[in-house]
């Protein structure tokens, strides 16, 4: 299992944007969050349904788990690794995304 916690913004775009078998994203913030801003592609499953939508989440893929800053993304990838899920966080969650890689991300 990978021992790095988080992945950096760069890192994750540049994963999303290979050839190569794409990250399953999961949005761990809630609904209204989710509309404001989200990652394409990314599945929301608020950070309180986690442990309910464990099927939901594939064992086979990349596990790219991000909040608003980081801090929920952290807890759930804690979370989920002690289930054998292996997954990382998105170093400083969508606002850097959206400061770093993609500014059409609204920030809020």
């Amino acid at each position: 299992m990978n021992n790095v916690m988080e992945i950096e913004p760069q890192a994750l775009a540049e994963m999303i944007n290979s050839h190569e078998k794409k990250p399953f994203l999961i949005d761990c913030r809630e609904p209204w969050e989710y509309e404001i801003a989200r990652i394409e592609g990314a599945t929301l499953i608020p950070m309180r349904q986690v442990p309910q939508s464990l099927e939901l989440i594939p064992r086979n893929a990349t596990v790219v788990v991000y909040c608003h800053h980081g801090m929920r993304s952290l807890n759930v990838v804690g979370w989920l690794r002690q289930q054998a899920i292996e997954a990382q966080s998105l170093r400083g969650g969508i606002d850097c995304w959206s400061l770093d890689i993609d500014p059409t991300v609204p920030r809020y």
